[in-house]
């Protein structure tokens, strides 16, 4: 319900059953307990462990639910074949993202505020970026913030809350999307009893190409 209420930094794309490690279709033959690099477990909101296998957790218990969100890594490849630069994929690093002062719409017990990722755009390309990635809602879709961002609560570009920061060169603009690590902001906010997610950067590869994201 959360993610239903928050389409833009959660976009859903599918719910597997309780206790089910397999998703039908993204991820047929799929393990959600190995397929993803690095995984985070929470525990009433404490990050409690790093791992990269969390199969023992699905058999300690049969609760749990697993759900892919879109990511924004998705329409990088449609910015590239437009010409327009993607700077942490030309430093090598992870995307840097940022806890924004940009509420959620709760949902039961949950409730937080959204994560940002951001690119350094040059200001001749804004306008096409944020077309492109408009139409790509499942994977974040358009900017929130263009330029400003300290509108969203951010003060320090240079010290993202996860990931790495990069360059802004001069001619270049902030430019921010939202960001799937927004459900571990909100986890950290709410502290349910257990979560586990994957770690900032680390991500579930689907069999679906990033071209049949688009509207």
């Amino acid at each position: 319900l959360f993610c239903q209420r928050n389409p833009k930094a959660c976009p859903l794309l599918e719910v597997a059953d309780a206790g089910e490690r397999t998703f039908a279709q993204f991820g047929k033959g799929s393990d959600i307990a190995t397929d993803i690099p690095r995984y985070r477990v929470y525990e009433h909101g404490e990050l409690t462990g790093e791992y990269t296998d969390v199969s023992k957790f699905f058999e300690e218990r049969n609760d749990l639910v697993s759900f892919l969100i879109g990511c924004s890594f998705s329409f990088e490849s449609e910015l590239l074949e437009a010409g327009i630069p993607v700077r942490q994929i030309e430093e090598g690093v992870n995307v840097p993202m940022y806890n924004t002062n940009i509420p959620c719409t709760p949902a039961g017990v949950f409730s937080g505020n959204m994560v940002v990722s951001m690119r350094p755009i040059p200001y001749r390309q804004v306008p096409a970026a944020a077309a492109i990635t408009a139409g790509m809602p499942r994977v974040h879709g358009m900017p929130v913030q263009i330029g400003e961002p300290e509108a969203i609560g951010i003060h320090d570009l240079a010290h993202p809350d996860y990931g790495d920061a990069v360059t802004i060169n001069p001619g270049e603009t902030p430019v921010f999307w939202p960001c799937g690590v927004t459900p571990q902001n909100v986890v950290m906010h709410s502290k349910p009893e257990f979560c586990i997610t994957h770690a900032p950067g680390h991500m579930f590869v689907t069999d679906v190409k990033n071209v049949e994201l688009k509207y």
